[in-house]
């Protein structure tokens, strides 16, 4: 018999689902989290976790680091250090050729 492929929401896991993440993912599911794609541009996170009768995909919160720099800054930020590695270069090979 083929086991009944489900999507759930964290929030709303049975018992034995739970008892079953805990077994698969005893160090906590972090780092198993995977991008699921759906119509559109629309997407979700979420992990897998089987039972005797069915495999679900485990609907899960993710927060997003925003703490950070944002991309724009970022990009800058590189391109100012590429740009600093590059006259470092020039400038030794200009006091080499002198």
């Amino acid at each position: 018999m083929e086991r009944k492929r489900l999507v759930i929401s964290y929030n709303n896991v049975s018992a034995e689902v739970m008892e079953a993440i805990r077994k698969k993912y005893p160090l906590g599911y972090t780092n198993h989290v995977i991008k699921v794609k759906t119509q559109g541009e629309d997407f979700f996170y979420a992990i897998t976790v089987d039972t005797e009768t069915a495999s679900y995909l485990v609907k899960v919160p993710v927060k997003i680091d925003t703490k950070g720099l944002n991309e724009d800054e970022a990009l800058d930020e590189l391109n100012d250090e590429k740009e600093a590695e590059e006259n470092i270069a020039d400038n030794d090979s200009a006091e080499l050729e002198e």
